[in-house]
This record gives C-alpha cells, sequence and structure tokens, in this order.
C-alpha cells in the first residue's frame, strides 16, 4: 500500500518538472546575460549614435546616481556622490564637440581676466606668440618647462612668457623670486635660477619684494594650484603637457605663415 501510495505521488509530480527545468533554463539564461533590457537599449542607442567608433564591449559602470562638474587645479573633474566616485575624464556630445574643453576654456577666461598683466615678469621677444605662465624656481617641471622653451625657441618657435610667480609651495621660491625681480638683467637671472644656480646671497629690495606678493594675490585670486599652469589662446594647461603646448605652437607658426 505504501508503495503504491509513493508511486501515485510520484507520477503526481512528474508533469510538473518540465516546468521546473524551464523556469531554472530561464533563471540561467538571465544570469549569463547581465545587460538588462534597459542597458540593451542604451547599448544600441550608443552604437546608432557615435557610429564611427567600434565598442568591443559594454556593461554597468561602477558611478551610480547624478555627476557634478568643479574646477580643481586649473582642471574640470566630475563627482558622483551616490557612490562617491571621482571622475577625471572627458564628455563629448553626439556632435563630438568637447564639452569639458568648453568648460575648461570658459575658466581659463573667467581667471585671465582677473589677471593683471602689467604685474607680469616678461620674457622673450614682444613679437611672439604670449602664453601666461604660473611657475615655481623651484618646482622640477617648471624647470624642465624652461628648457623646452629654449629649445623651441632655437627651432624658430619662440614665445613672449608672461611669468607670475607662485612661492607657497617650496621654502627658497619666494626668495628666489625675489632675487630675479630684483635683478638688473632680470631674464637673465631667471634663467640662471632655473639652470639651477645658487647665487649667494639672493638679492633683496623693496621693490621686488612688493612683486612677489602681488604676484602671490594673483595666484590666490585665480586659485592656482600647481606649477607649471599656463594660460595659452585662452586655453589653461595644467602641468607640462608637452603635446599640448606643441599643439598651441604648431597653430601659432601655420598662423603665422599664412599671413605671409
Amino acid at each position: 500500500m505504501r508503495i503504491r501510495k509513493f508511486a501515485a505521488s510520484l507520477g503526481a509530480s512528474v508533469p510538473a518538472l518540465p516546468l521546473l527545468l524551464a523556469a531554472q533554463g530561464a533563471a540561467f539564461a538571465q544570469a549569463a546575460d547581465p545587460l538588462t533590457a534597459t542597458a540593451r537599449d542604451a547599448e544600441n542607442e550608443l552604437r546608432q549614435t557615435f557610429v564611427n567608433l567600434q565598442f568591443e564591449d559594454f556593461g554597468p559602470a561602477p558611478v551610480k546616481g547624478p555627476i557634478y562638474q568643479a574646477t580643481a587645479g586649473g582642471r574640470i573633474i566630475y563627482y558622483a556622490p551616490d557612490s562617491e566616485h571621482l571622475l577625471f575624464a572627458e564628455i563629448y556630445d553626439r556632435n563630438g564637440q568637447n564639452l569639458t574643453a568648453l568648460a575648461q576654456n570658459a575658466a581659463s577666461a573667467k581667471k585671465l581676466a582677473g589677471i593683471d598683466i602689467d604685474k607680469a615678469l616678461a620674457i622673450g621677444p614682444a613679437g611672439a606668440p604670449t602664453v601666461v605662465e604660473f611657475t615655481d624656481p623651484d618646482c622640477p617641471y617648471c624647470r624642465a618647462l624652461d628648457r623646452f622653451w629654449a629649445a623651441k625657441a632655437a627651432e624658430g618657435k619662440p614665445v613672449r612668457r608672461l611669468i607670475f610667480f607662485v612661492s607657497g609651495i617650496h621654502a627658497e621660491a619666494a626668495a628666489k623670486a625675489e632675487h630675479v625681480l630684483c635683478s638688473p638683467d632680470k631674464e637673465a637671472a631667471f634663467k640662471a635660477i632655473y639652470a639651477g644656480a645658487a647665487p649667494t646671497p639672493l638679492r633683496t629690495c623693496a621693490e621686488g619684494k612688493a612683486r612677489v606678493e602681488a604676484h602671490a594675490g594673483i595666484v590666490g585670486k585665480t586659485g592656482i594650484t600647481g606649477t607649471p599652469t599656463l594660460i595659452a589662446d585662452g586655453q589653461m594647461i595644467s602641468g607640462f603637457r608637452q603635446a599640448e603646448i606643441e599643439a598651441f605652437l604648431d597653430g601659432k607658426k601655420a598662423l603665422a605663415n599664412a599671413g605671409r
């Protein structure tokens, strides 16, 4: 009797077995495909909008929630508070326009408007393309940039540098800046300091000290926190980014040749 009841109960459960396996198969298939329908739609839209790019894979990003834009050290950055992510990235619209660069240039123009150019130390020929340069005498990248400018001048690509000293990073930066600004030949003194010279004693004077303080005020007003920082054609270049500087020089050279 017990055997018959067991067989009957087993027989009753057998028709449900294919349904159970089908449900499990669907669950496994869903697990194998991590993209939801919404994600699939997003992938299709991406491929249809940016047809010139080849995408190898597509999946969810770790960034969650709204993303906000900020400026730090002359650079545009993005922050996602929900997932606590900081993004150093560039944003393009569907037409290929770099929206990050536009925001960067707008911020640079705003900073440039607050700079009193008359307080800068001018180095280089008056007719050359002009760059505003925030620099520190003890910054190794600033010294490398100075060597770069010298090499470019030798190639026939000189620039006129409007120098503002950043004196709040290294201990002796203010004293060395004052030495340069107090020297009879300021450009020669600048080049010597940036070549590694350590004159003793360093020159001091009331005018030089006042200009160093004026530079510090301009640096604070513009929010410059790193060196070197350049403003070239309204574009801010944070750090010694040689490719961006080369592009600026090549563009100026092309314009000069076209005007001949």
